[in-house]
């Protein structure tokens, strides 16, 4: 077998996802807070332009950079929202955004090459920069510092055999943002950024930019699922400098062929007619976000930083907890309610829990009901 498998790690939120379907198929009712996926479907547009995509035969392969409207629309949209001038020509469409970092890392890596990200961070940046035989390096973040990118910290780790550095902007699993200056700074190192803006359209306070807005030669890893509610389409897509494009074309033709092509005719619908749904769901999931905030806080969670974007909460559970995995699943197995244990996102999530408020607010504050009661039991 690969022994670079067993170096990798699980992914911790999907085990304790799958133990609470294992738990709803007895009967149990389980209030998901740890899944980081949208409860909303998509909106009508999107379902409408899929449906008319299969009746009219659109089943076929694309173009392996994709269908030549999505990348064009995808254009328009970076002008629109940044005031940045992309290429269609350096789009490259994929089946989600995985595929777009794994194939970014295959470009990028040789064995024994290093690439720097953040601790915490998503996890699966470590496993896919792993499978690709190079080394994760990881910037650790603190709580103190709102769990921002230190520029600092950054240059400490760079080397020769530095080939990429991962930014996440909002941040999973923190909700912080990236600052202008740390992407100014960072696209003046003259090392490949990969940023990964997928929570993108789901900024509650601030401002989210695109690392494009400071440079043309970064690596945008972007896709419909979260904007959008469209998980399960599984489309996404890369923007890169466009010396790249053929081998990455190269890397798309022989791995994944194409995006799907019924997907690619609904992300045109969404990125032409959904605006108003997105900023619905927006609204929605903020008044989630100040909700849960609240609660968590009453019941002695330490929030360090409040989630500017996306739709996650990391909390501080050291007052309950030095083993955030088995807190997670006691509160599982207990209170029948998932959450996602911090140390899932790296050594220095220790002690800290994730929720999300993907889920509707009565759903979420039965969820608070039960854990205020569980926590009861603890500090009794």
């Amino acid at each position: 077998m690969n022994e670079t498998i067993n170096s990798m790690t699980p992914f911790i939120v999907m085990d304790v996802l799958e133990r609470a379907n294992e738990l709803e198929r007895n009967g149990v009712n389980v209030i998901h807070l740890e899944v980081g996926e949208p409860d909303f479907d998509m909106p009508e547009w999107i379902t409408k332009a899929a449906i008319e995509a299969l009746q009219n035969g659109t089943t076929h392969y694309t173009h392996s950079l994709g269908d030549p409207q999505l990348r064009l629309a995808i254009c328009k949209f970076y002008k629109s929202e940044y005031n940045v001038t992309v290429d269609p020509d350096c789009i490259m469409i994929t089946s989600g955004s995985s595929p777009a970092i794994l194939m970014t890392l295959m470009l990028l890596c040789q064995v024994g090459d290093e690439v720097i990200m953040s601790n915490p961070g998503y996890p699966c940046y470590r496993n896919f920069t792993l499978a690709c035989h190079a080394k994760p390096i990881c910037v650790p973040l603190h709580a103190e510092s709102d769990f921002q990118y230190n520029i600092n910290e950054i240059k400490k780790k760079v080397t020769d055999k530095t080939r990429a550095i991962f930014v996440n902007s909002p941040m999973n699993p923190t909700g912080t943002l990236v600052s202008d200056q740390v992407y100014k700074e960072l696209s003046e190192l003259n090392i490949p950024i990969i940023s990964d803006e997928i929570y993108h359209g789901l900024v509650y306070n601030g401002k989210a930019s695109s690392i494009l807005e400071f440079t043309n030669k970064a690596f945008v890893i972007n896709g419909f699922s979260k904007r959008f509610a469209m998980t399960g389409l599984r489309l996404g897509y890369l923007i890169a400098p466009k010396k790249h494009m053929r081998s990455l074309q190269i890397l798309q033709q022989n791995l994944f062929i194409c995006a799907p092509s019924t997907a690619q005719k609904a992300g045109i619908a969404a990125l032409k007619e959904a605006n108003l749904d997105v900023e619905l769901m927006r609204a929605i999931y903020n008044e989630r976000r100040l909700y849960i905030i609240d609660r968590l806080r009453k019941m002695g969670f330490i929030i360090h930083t409040e989630p500017q974007g996306a739709f996650y909460v990391f909390c501080d559970a050291r007052k309950f907890t030095s083993d955030s995995y088995h807190f997670a699943f006691d509160v599982l197995e207990k209170a029948h309610v998932g959450i996602t244990p911090g140390i899932d996102f790296g050594t220095n999530g220790e002690g800290f829990v994730r929720f999300s408020y993907a889920n509707s607010l009565e759903n979420i504050r039965c969820g608070m009901d039960r854990l205020e009661n569980y926590l009861s039991g603890i500090v009794q």
